[in-house]
C-alpha cells in the first residue's frame, strides 16, 4: 500500500494574552486511499514521541513500526493530559490495515513534511479536500456544527457494530476539508479510548501549511484543534449511551436571540426573571434620579433584580454605570462634574471608600456618598488583606531590597494606607495586573514584586510568566516590548504572592464543576477570571490558546463574548455560540444587554445566531424557594420567586459549595433595588436617617501620623497613572529605589 506522509511539527507556542503563533490544522471527514479507507489514529508519545519540553521543536521519528511497551498519555475531553501505561492496540482498522492510528498520523506529517515548498503542501491539502466526500444535507445541521472554527464546519459520528468510532466532515473552505480530510483519516475506524487517548498536542506536528503570527493559520490551528474535542466529546457520549449511562445534567443556562431569552434551569430563571424590569419600577428610580441629582455607579454583581432596573434606566438617565470596580470612582467624578450632590455605590465597601476618597482628592469634599446598608458590605479578599498574616507578608517585603508592593484593588482604604508605609505600593486589577508587573520589572532592575492578597491570582500569574518563559523573544515583544525569554525567566524568582486570600466566589470554581466543564463543554468558549483557582484558570488558558478562551477581568470577559458574537454576525452563518461563565453570575445582565446590543446591529444575520451563557453551578450552590421566600417577607419579589423551584443562593449564605461553582457573592446581594429605593427616597437626608449608609471619610491616621485617606489613595493614583502613560511614576520609582532613606519602615 501506498504510504501516507507527515510532517515535522516545527514549535506550536501557547498564545498569551491574546497573542500566539500556531501551526496549521484542520477538521474532520474521511478519505479512501487507493481501494482502502485509511484507519484511524491516537497519540504519537506511544511511539517514543515525548512531550516537547520549553518551546523547542519536535520532529517526527521515522519508525513505522509498532513499539509496544511505551507510555501513552491518557487524556480528557479537555485535551488535558496525565501520563497513564498503555500499549497499542493490535488490532485491525477498516479495510484490513493493521496500522495503529498513531502510526498514520505520523505518515500523513511526513507525506507534509517531503514538500518543502508550502505552496506544494497548499496543494497537497486541496488534493485532501477533493478526496473528502461530501457530507449528507441531513448531516449539515446546527447540532453538527464545531464551535469556534472561522470556517463552517460539521462533524457527524457514530459507532459501528464492532464498536469503533465513525466520523465523517464537511466544510464550505477547501483548505478547511483538507484538514478535516487529514485529521478523520487518523481517527474514522478508532476505538473510542484511541480517540480520547488523542492531544491537542499531537496535532501540532502537522505543519501543513507552515507558521505565521495569527491571521488565516493561526486560526485553522484552532479549527483542527476544536475539531478533535468535538470528536473525543461526541465519542464520549456514544459510549455512555452504549453503556446505559444516564445523561449528565447540564449546567443551567440562558440562551439569547434576536427574538428574546430563553432560560434552561430553575437557576437560570431566577436570574432571567429582571432582565426585563417593570417599566413602573424603572421610571420610579429614574424620576427620583433626576429630582434630586443623585448618581449610580455599580459593580457588574449586583443583585439581578437592581442591574436590570438599571440597565433600563440607563437609557432615562445618563448618571449611571455599571462595571468593574476600575473605573467606578473615575466615574463618580464625572458624575460629580456633571452636578450630581449624591452618587449611590451598589458594590462593597472598598469600593464605597475608593469613590469617597477619589472624589476628596478631587475637590467634592460635599458630593455625599451612601452604600446600601448600614451593615458591613464586606468582602474576603478585604479581610485577608487585614489579617496579622498579611501583615508578616509586608513585613518581609519591607526588608527586602528594592521591593514593590502591588495589592489588588479589592482591598480597604486602611490597608492601602498602611502596606504603603510598608512598602512602596501600587493598586491593580485583574485586567491590568500583568502589563503593571512586567512593567516593573522592566523599569527597575533587579526589583522585588510582592502581590497580594488574592491567592488564586497570584498562583496564575506565576504560571502565566512559566508559559511565556516558553515563547520566543518576538512572541514575548508583543505582550511587553522590553522583555525576552532571559528577562521573563529572571524575573520568576523575584516575584512573590500572598499564600493566604482567595474570594469566596471564585475559589468555588473546584473540581466538580472543572470536571462537568470537561465532561459537557469542552468544545464551548470558556470564561474565568483571573482569581479563579489554578484548575479552571489552566482549563481556560488551554482554550484561550486556540481561540476559545479568555482569562482576566469581568471587562475582559464581556469584551470577548461581544467580540465572538460580532464575529459570528459577519460571518453571517447559522450559528450556535456557548459561554461557560466563569465568574460571578451577576455578569449575566450586562452580558444580556450587550449581546443584544450586537445582535440589533445586523437584524438580518442575527436571525441565524443564538447565543447560550452557562452558569457553571454546582448542585449545593442552590436553595430552595422556601428558604428564600422566608427571608424576603414583604419583598417586592417574594411572591413572584415562590413559583420557583428554587434560586441562586445556598442557604448557608455564601451562594456556593467547596467544591462548587458560584451561584453569587452574598456581599454583592446586600445591594437590593429596595435598598436603593430606600436611600433615594430619603435624600435629602434632613432626619439624619441614613448616617449608617454614608461612605466612611477616614479622619484616622497611619502609624506614621499621616492621613489614611491621603496615603491610602496614593497607590490608586499611582495606578492611574500607569493606566494612563504605560510606566510607573517617577514618584513611585524614587520611593522604591530610596525606600531606606525615606522611609521609617516596620521591621
Amino acid at each position: 500500500m501506498e504510504s501516507l506522509v507527515v510532517a515535522d511539527g516545527g514549535a506550536s507556542t501557547s498564545s498569551l494574552l491574546g497573542l500566539g503563533v500556531g501551526l496549521a490544522g484542520g477538521g474532520p471527514g474521511y478519505i479512501s486511499h487507493g481501494r482502502r479507507r485509511i484507519g484511524s489514529g491516537t497519540s504519537l508519545s506511544s511511539f517514543g514521541w515525548r512531550k516537547r519540553k520549553g518551546c523547542a521543536p519536535l520532529r517526527c521519528l521515522k519508525d513505522h513500526n509498532s513499539a509496544a511497551g511505551h507510555s501513552e498519555p491518557g487524556v480528557s475531553c479537555s485535551a488535558v493530559a496525565r501520563e497513564a501505561p498503555s500499549a497499542p492496540s493490535s488490532s485491525v482498522y477498516q479495510g484490513g490495515d493493521a496500522n495503529p492510528p498513531r502510526l498514520r498520523l505520523q505518515q500523513i506529517a511526513d507525506e507534509f513534511h517531503s514538500l518543502p515548498e508550502p505552496i506544494d503542501r497548499v496543494k497537497r491539502l486541496l488534493d485532501y479536500a477533493a478526496r473528502l466526500s461530501p457530507l449528507p444535507d441531513a448531516d449539515r445541521t446546527p447540532a453538527n456544527r464545531v464551535m469556534g472554527c472561522t470556517a463552517q464546519v460539521w462533524l457527524a459520528a457514530s459507532m459501528d457494530d464492532s464498536g469503533r468510532m465513525r466520523f465523517a466532515a464537511d466544510s464550505d473552505s477547501e483548505i478547511t476539508r483538507g484538514f478535516c480530510s487529514c485529521l478523520i483519516s487518523v481517527l474514522d475506524g478508532a476505538a473510542p479510548d484511541e480517540v480520547m487517548k488523542m492531544r491537542t498536542e499531537d496535532l501540532s506536528e502537522l505543519n501543513v501549511v507552515g507558521r505565521a503570527a495569527g491571521g488565516k493559520t493561526m486560526s485553522r490551528v484552532n479549527t483542527w484543534h476544536n475539531v478533535l474535542l468535538s470528536m473525543q466529546k461526541r465519542t464520549k457520549a456514544i459510549v455512555a449511551k452504549r453503556n446505559g449511562e444516564q445523561p449528565v445534567d447540564p449546567f443551567p443556562s440562558m440562551v439569547i436571540s434576536v427574538d428574546g431569552i430563553q432560560p434552561k434551569g430553575s437557576y437560570a430563571e431566577a436570574q432571567a426573571k429582571y432582565l426585563s424590569p417593570d417599566n413602573f419600577r424603572v421610571s420610579e428610580l429614574v424620576d427620583m434620579l433626576k429630582e434630586k441629582k443623585i448618581g449610580v455607579v455599580a459593580h457588574f454583581y449586583m443583585d439581578p433584580e437592581v442591574q436590570g432596573v438599571l440597565t433600563a434606566a440607563q437609557k432615562l438617565w445618563p448618571h449611571i454605570h455599571i462595571s468593574d470596580s476600575l473605573v467606578m470612582a473615575d466615574r463618580a467624578v464625572n458624575m460629580a462634574k456633571a452636578g450630581c450632590e449624591y452618587i449611590t455605590v451598589l458594590g462593597v465597601d472598598f469600593m464605597s471608600e475608593n469613590v469617597r476618597a477619589i472624589l476628596d482628592q478631587a475637590g467634592f469634599e460635599k458630593v455625599v456618598v451612601y452604600r446600601m446598608s448600614s451593615d458591613q458590605i464586606g468582602c474576603s479578599l478585604a479581610d485577608a488583606a487585614a489579617s496579622q498574616a498579611y501583615l508578616n507578608f509586608l513585613e518581609k517585603a519591607s526588608r527586602s531590597k528594592t521591593s514593590l508592593h502591588v495589592i489588588y484593588i479589592n482591598t480597604s482604604l486602611e490597608t492601602k494606607a498602611h502596606s504603603h508605609e510598608l512598602v512602596p505600593t501600587i493598586t491593580c486589577t485583574s485586567s491590568n495586573v500583568v502589563p503593571t508587573i512586567l512593567q516593573a520589572f522592566a523599569q527597575i532592575p533587579d526589583i522585588n514584586v510582592w502581590y497580594g492578597p488574592d491567592s488564586y491570582m497570584g498562583a496564575n500569574i506565576v504560571e502565566l510568566f512559566h508559559q511565556m518563559a516558553c515563547m520566543s523573544d518576538e512572541e514575548i515583544a508583543l505582550i511587553h516590548p522590553k522583555h525576552d525569554r532571559n528577562s521573563i525567566g529572571s524575573l520568576l524568582p523575584r516575584l512573590h504572592f500572598f499564600q493566604d486570600g482567595t474570594c469566596i466566589v471564585h475559589h468555588l470554581f473546584g473540581q466538580e464543576v472543572v470536571q462537568k466543564i470537561k465532561e459537557l463543554y469542552c468544545d464551548a468558549f470558556l470564561t474565568a477570571h483571573f482569581e479563579v483557582p489554578g484548575e479552571m484558570f489552566s482549563l481556560a488558558m488551554e482554550a484561550k490558546g486556540r481561540g476559545m478562551g479568555v482569562v482576566g477581568s469581568t471587562q475582559n470577559i464581556l469584551d470577548f463574548i461581544k467580540q465572538k458574537v460580532q464575529e459570528a454576525l459577519d460571518r453571517d452563518h447559522e450559528d450556535h455560540l456557548q459561554f461557560v461563565l466563569g465568574t460571578e453570575s451577576g455578569m449575566i445582565t450586562s452580558i444580556v444587554a450587550a449581546v443584544r446590543d450586537v445582535l440589533g446591529s445586523n437584524i438580518s444575520a442575527s436571525r441565524k445566531i443564538d447565543v447560550e451563557i452557562v452558569f457553571p453551578v454546582s448542585s449545593d450552590s442552590l436553595s430552595t424557594a422556601s428558604v428564600n421566600k422566608a427571608e424576603r417577607q414583604g419583598s417586592s419579589e417574594s411572591h413572584d420567586l415562590s413559583k420557583l423551584t428554587v434560586v441562586p443562593g445556598v442557604s448557608t449564605g455564601e451562594g456556593c459549595s467547596i467544591h462548587g461553582g458560584c451561584a453569587s457573592c452574598p456581599y454583592m446581594k446586600m445591594n437590593s433595588l429596595s435598598s436603593l429605593l430606600k436611600v433615594c427616597h430619603q435624600l435629602p437626608d434632613a432626619k439624619d436617617l441614613l448616617s449608617g449608609y454614608e461612605a466612611e471619610r477616614f479622619s484616622s491616621t497611619t502609624p506614621q501620623g499621616r492621613s489614611v485617606a491621603d496615603v491610602g489613595c496614593e497607590p490608586i493614583l499611582h495606578m492611574r497613572h500607569f493606566q494612563a502613560y504605560k510606566e510607573l511614576p517617577q514618584k513611585l520609582v524614587h520611593q522604591i529605589v530610596d525606600w531606606e532613606s525615606n522611609s521609617t519602615a516596620i521591621s
